[in-house]
């Protein structure tokens, strides 16, 4: 062999030895990453993606369906000082407390776009000028919605706290409607208790007032509001009409429960993805609303609840919803955009809320809980 052939050799084994190295570690490098690690991450990252658009869409739908443009500015601290601490509003919170936020064997309700109001209290208010003397009567007016009036009223309660007396008496309850002064009489006495009371207990007390109300709706115009007056024996009135220190809380309000008629209604369940699950396919992932993270201290109850995504993977083979959709997209491929994994029923949320005129809500919210997955 000649020198140059001899040189010639040695420069291929040093140029291609590398070369072989290389492309077996090239072989081997995916082993260290096995495909399926691969493809699981990405799932995980657009899970991530759909829960972000998830929560974004639910604080958009709920202003929606309040009708609300924006969130009410009513802070934590506020929410305290509006709180009544009556025994109707401590019902409704104690219904959180015992079923918290899991949204399981749900009542589905076939409802419409917006909000169902079931019940709503209003806080009294001071009356117009017209009707005061020496601007007096501090209390009370209540101002009532539209929402009340187009609805058919099944109760509404005037609730009115007594302070506690120093020894057991007759306490006489008495509910006058006022009028302004110009007119003459001030008042015109529409309900009078008689309520016996033990030494040192306070208590709430509650007054039918439907058909009071229900000339208001009828005549707006003769609402000028009423004033509470609780008489002990001694001459000493008990009842609560404005807020004094240590008396927050206690002031008088209006219960209204009305109704919008029947609706159909049906139970049903979804299946549940783990958020580890490996399922590729279409279906229902857990997801919890907290609106503390929200910043939304106008929400006073539930502060969180579960209001699930879909997400996976559609195929067309088994996945349309009627059959001639499938021969429609196998002979039109490039038609559509192909099915999509979306919520196929959702059903309600109930929630206590204020609203912009500060009065507390409870109503239920269509829409807002995702049951069942599907591809359409």
């Amino acid at each position: 062999m000649h020198l140059s052939q001899i040189v010639l050799y040695l420069s291929l084994l040093i140029v291609l030895g590398p070369v072989v190295l290389s492309d077996q570690e090239t072989h081997q490098q995916p082993s260290a990453t096995s495909p399926g690690d691969t493809d699981q991450c990405a799932t995980c990252e657009v899970r991530q993606q759909i829960k972000t658009m998830r929560l974004n869409a639910i604080k958009s739908q709920i202003l929606s369906k309040l009708r609300m443009k924006e969130a009410p500015n009513i802070s934590r601290d506020i929410v305290k000082q509006l709180l009544p601490k009556a025994p109707p509003l401590q019902q409704l919170l104690d219904q959180y407390d015992v079923l918290g936020d899991d949204n399981r064997d749900v009542v589905m309700e076939e409802d419409d776009e917006h909000a169902i109001t079931e019940t709503i209290m209003m806080m009294a208010t001071e009356p117009e000028s017209i009707v005061q003397v020496d601007e007096e009567p501090k209390c009370c007016f209540f101002s009532f919605t539209q929402k009340i009036q187009a609805n058919r009223i099944v109760r509404a309660q005037l609730w009115v706290y007594l302070r506690s007396s120093n020894e057991a008496t007759t306490v006489f309850l008495q509910i006058s409607r006022l009028m302004p002064v110009t007119d003459g009489s001030r008042h015109i006495r529409i309900r009078s208790l008689k309520i016996d009371v033990n030494a040192g207990v306070s208590s709430w007390q509650s007054i039918d007032v439907k058909q009071v109300l229900s000339v208001w709706l009828r005549q707006p115009e003769t609402n000028w509001g009423i004033e509470i007056n609780a008489y002990d024996s001694r001459g000493n009135d008990l009842a609560v009409t404005s807020a004094e220190p240590g008396e927050e809380g206690l002031q008088p309000f209006m219960e209204v429960k009305i109704s919008e008629g029947p609706r159909r209604a049906r139970r049903d369940s979804g299946l549940d993805c783990d958020e580890n699950s490996p399922e590729s396919g279409c279906c229902r992932y857990p997801l919890t609303v907290d609106f503390e993270d929200f910043g939304w201290d106008w929400i006073i109850a539930p502060k969180r609840y579960k209001a699930n995504y879909c997400s996976g993977e559609c195929e067309y083979m088994h996945l349309q919803k009627y059959p001639h959709t499938h021969l429609v997209n196998k002979a039109n491929p490039r038609g559509t955009a192909g099915p999509c994994c979306t919520p196929t029923k959702m059903s309600p949320i109930n929630m206590l809320y204020f609203n912009r005129k500060e009065q507390i809500i409870y109503g239920k919210i269509p829409s807002m809980v995702v049951d069942r997955c599907g591809c359409s």
